[in-house]
């Protein structure tokens, strides 16, 4: 117990540091993807409301592919692929330039484009059950169509859409340990490192573990007092 108290420990002795230093990039990682994975997947949930037919197929095309590839994939197309087609394109002017992706923003923009394919079928089923005299009543009070949006659609949408998108939350940050494998040192990638030089896997990865449920606690917590803010003035049935 002293041992592994004093492997767990802040200073030059444990690896404390490291362990808050990666958890602290775990959760900015999440929190940097998932707005970017809400406006993402409300712009696509929009495109399949869409009378233009080119419109409702491309947003399902994009639905369909970035919910049929496994994450992983996805995460190595985007840091690698990218990379490979920045440098293609830089080397036409420079022949001797090289451009390195960022690894945070790599998994920013992967676990973004995996999270909004989701969202965008949360919101779409909040949008069906939207009934459409709402809209009616919008333009009757004389509202633009980005006013009623905005001002009648988009309070109820958040309402209905939230469950949903709480659950897809709690795997957005799990999912964030996926980016261990592109090098960036979030918490599962230290407690490996720490696993490795000690040879402690159960007493770090177990603390990895504890780490992710506290937050996944914090988060559900959070989220249904999110939840009851948006069902305030609600009449009891």
């Amino acid at each position: 117990m002293t041992d592994a108290l004093m492997l767990l420990s802040f200073g030059d002795n444990g690896w404390g540091d490291q362990i808050a230093r990666g958890t602290l990039v775990t959760v900015s990682l999440a929190l940097a993807s998932l707005p970017l994975g809400l406006v993402v997947g409300f712009l696509v949930a929009l495109a399949k409301t869409s009378s233009e037919a080119s419109m409702r197929a491309a947003a399902n095309i994009y639905t369909t592919l970035f919910r049929g590839l496994p994450e992983l994939l996805t995460l190595f197309l985007v840091y690698y692929g990218v990379q490979i087609l920045l440098n293609e394109l830089v080397r036409q002017f420079d022949p001797t330039a090289n451009v390195d992706v960022n690894a945070f923003v790599a998994g920013m923009v992967a676990l973004s484009l995996v999270f909004s394919s989701y969202a965008s079928e949360a919101f779409l089923s909040a949008f069906r059950g939207i009934k459409q005299g709402q809209y009616e009543g919008g333009y009757a009070l004389g509202l633009s169509k980005g006013q009623t949006m905005w001002l009648v659609i988009a309070p109820q949408l958040i309402r209905l859409a939230l469950p949903a998108l709480g659950n897809l939350w709690l795997i957005l940050l799990k999912e964030t340990a996926l980016v261990s494998v592109i090098g960036l040192e979030d918490l599962l990638r230290w407690a490996g490192v720490a696993a490795r030089v000690t040879k402690e896997p159960f007493l770090f990865f177990g603390t990895a573990c504890l780490i992710y449920l506290a937050l996944s606690i914090i988060s559900s917590a959070g989220l249904s007092r999110i939840d009851a803010w948006s069902r305030r003035g609600e009449v009891p049935r």
